[in-house]
């Protein structure tokens, strides 16, 4: 996956109302995305470290629709569902049994 591509991963159906806006926000739009590309561009982690890192960030704060879009982007990057998985699994101490279990759902049916 292209770093350029942070708000248009290919074969992604986003969400309406994200779409929405960042049409109707263009100069919005493309600030997100060049923040996106410059934190990828900022250090050493490759891009399958980099998602997993994003996933468990998306998994800690509940957000359903971020595990769902990197799942993808670490699927696309190489990551193994044995790897996206542990991801999730390594917060259990941190983020607590039943927030893990609802993110691996998350990622279940991002696999589906």
């Amino acid at each position: 996956m292209s770093r350029d591509s942070i708000l248009r991963p290919p074969e992604a159906q986003l969400p309406k109302t994200f779409s929405r806006i960042m049409e109707r926000y263009p100069d919005y739009a493309a600030a997100v995305e060049q923040l996106g590309k410059t934190v990828s561009d900022a250090g050493p982690l490759d891009e399958k470290t980099a998602q997993l890192i994003q996933l468990a960030a998306a998994a800690g704060i509940r957000s359903e629709g971020a595990v769902h879009s990197h799942v993808r982007r670490a699927r696309q990057a190489g990551a193994s569902m044995e790897e996206i998985q542990h991801s999730i699994i390594l917060l259990t101490s941190t983020i607590g049994l039943p927030a893990v279990m609802a993110a691996l759902s998350w990622v279940e049916q991002s696999h589906e």
